[in-house]
């Protein structure tokens, strides 16, 4: 297996999925924000897929280290998802912009997202980031 996916048993902490985020992190492309950004996404396969944000001088063609991660996990074939976690470089928490949400809300709607405050992991259900998330046709996830 690739360093970007790895087999885990179940269940991963917390900590070891923050650990996975913060490497994924190091390979952040961020010129022009400076603001590098690493998520590991956890399946229900035990599979975690790990991004970062890949900036461009065209700012609208830059993509966020959590659509990067859930991307690859896809086109791995995995469509279940636990948690995700999200780091940035200084103790502000850094939770998933609002197309990030709405992406990840396509999958999971269940999903827990985890990021740090001064070095201690805070937890949200993304159904709390993002109430009423847009679907185009109701499903059993919404019942």
């Amino acid at each position: 297996m690739t360093k970007q996916m790895k087999q885990t048993e179940l269940p991963i902490t917390d900590e070891q999925l923050i650990a996975e985020a913060r490497k994924a992190r190091e390979f952040a492309y961020a010129p022009y924000s400076r603001f590098p950004v690493g998520a590991a996404l956890f399946a229900k396969s035990g599979k975690v897929y790990t991004g970062c944000n890949i900036e461009n001088s065209s700012y609208g063609l830059s993509i966020c280290a959590e659509r990067v991660a859930l991307f690859k996990a896809v086109s791995n074939g995995e469509r279940e998802f636990l948690t995700i976690a999200v780091v940035g470089m200084d103790s502000s928490p850094v939770f998933p912009c609002g197309a990030c949400r709405q992406v990840l809300y396509e999958f999971s709607p269940d999903l827990t997202v985890l990021t740090l405050d001064n070095n201690n992991v805070i937890k949200h259900s993304l159904k709390e980031l993002l109430p009423d998330g847009f679907s185009l046709q109701k499903d059993k996830r919404d019942e």
